[in-house]
């Protein structure tokens, strides 16, 4: 299971008002419990204008927020919000929510110099901003932020950054916080690397305690899309609807694809006997949908080996079928596409029959194998609907 990101849209705002050199706030769900309708890592990016980039809940929570978030500006000192929607006079006498669960956000300032209350210190940008400005091109990571201090001098608010390099190096980018609970973290973050879970843990530090919220921060996911035809131009659209990053390949190198798809981040105009230069991820999803035989032939043969989670192709199953067994039988492809990787026919079963609704099927689909879900109804399944935030403790003593 790849883990989803929350940061698709985030990033850019970011990068927006460090453009324009705005202040902003920055409001991150750090814990839940219960029923709620945000996860831990959601976030909402509020410009001075009031607008707003993202959500925190399903609406219920912003206003409160917006209220709260003058303060802040007016402070430039963190705060944390809980929001508790379990006791029935809050339906009366409340915000109404009616959820029956805790949200606990933390409400920080992002100045487009970054941090200077260190006091003459060079300036610390948050993690967030430093992704912003590199596009959001990153190797996956892990994001510390401490939102409860009791009895501690570390600050509310400080942050560390966690990075696995290709060495498995890891690197820690630390705010003003101690360093035993930097070694700490940092620890457990190499865990939350492994898992690819987010996590909360709580930390002894001298005679308090300090609570921190460890996100898992994947990559941007990636779509390669092979074909060029004009189903491919509502698959492009609802992909960075999503915030994905999207690649198109024409293996037909038609000089117009450039312009048809300028959406996408990248557009690749190959021949067939080029495929072999692409590079990909493990967080990237790949679709073939040349409409032509003789391509798509070869495009399986080269994702064959290529370590993906969900390669699509698009096409009846007499057709696929034919497509696998001529390649076993020119020795190209030597097994049977494990049926775990390989879908096709492609997408989810909705009835779809336009280029949009089978670009929303296949959407769905990717994003359910992304996410480690069957991709059925919400209302057969038992359980959380999402995927629980580990909550073990873990204590430091110095």
């Amino acid at each position: 299971m790849i883990a989803m990101s929350h940061l698709p849209h985030i990033l850019p705002a970011l990068a927006s008002a460090h453009r324009q050199g705005e202040t902003v706030l920055l409001v991150t769900v750090v814990a839940t419990s219960g029923s709620t309708y945000r996860r831990p890592g959601a976030r909402m990016v509020i410009r001075p204008t009031g607008a707003t980039i993202g959500m925190v809940s399903g609406g219920c929570l912003e206003r409160d927020i917006l209220e709260r978030g003058q303060t802040v500006l007016a402070t430039g000192a963190a705060v944390v919000v809980t929001y508790d929607s379990t006791s029935r006079d809050d339906i009366l006498w409340g915000l109404g929510l009616g959820c029956q669960g805790t949200v606990t956000v933390l409400i920080e300032v992002l100045s487009p110099d970054g941090d200077t209350s260190t006091g003459g210190a060079l300036p610390h940008r948050h993690p967030l901003q430093t992704l912003a400005a590199n596009q959001g091109d990153q190797p996956p990571m892990v994001l510390a932020s401490v939102f409860a201090v009791a009895d501690a001098t570390v600050p509310l608010g400080a942050y560390l950054s966690i990075t696995a390099e290709p060495s498995s190096q890891i690197v820690v980018s630390a705010d003003r916080t101690e360093a035993d609970l930097v070694r700490a973290i940092a620890l457990d973050a190499e865990t939350v690397l492994h898992r690819q879970q987010s996590t909360i843990r709580h930390y002894s530090v001298g005679a308090g305690i300090v609570s921190v919220f460890l996100e898992f921060v994947p990559p941007p996911v990636g779509l390669v899309i092979f074909g060029s035809g004009q189903d491919v131009l509502p698959l492009v659209q609802g992909a960075k609807s999503l915030g994905w990053r999207v690649t198109v390949v024409d293996c037909r190198a038609q000089p117009a694809s450039p312009v048809r798809f300028a959406m996408a981040d990248q557009v690749i105009l190959t021949r067939g006997e080029r495929l072999k230069e692409l590079s990909f991820s493990q967080q990237t999803a790949a679709v073939v949908m040349t409409h032509n035989y003789l391509d798509d032939r070869d495009i399986l043969n080269l994702l064959h080996s290529v370590p993906l989670q969900y390669i699509g192709l698009l096409g009846s199953r007499q057709r696929t079928h034919q497509l696998l067994m001529e390649l076993q039988q020119m020795g190209l492809f030597l097994e049977t596409m494990p049926q775990q990787k390989l879908h096709a026919p492609i997408g989810l079963d909705i009835g779809a029959e336009t280029p949009e609704q089978i670009a929303l099927a296949i959407l769905a689909e990717i994003q359910a194998v992304l996410s480690g879900q069957n991709g059925g109804f919400l209302k057969n399944s038992s359980g959380s609907i999402h995927t629980p935030t580990s909550t073990h403790a873990n204590h430091l003593s110095q």
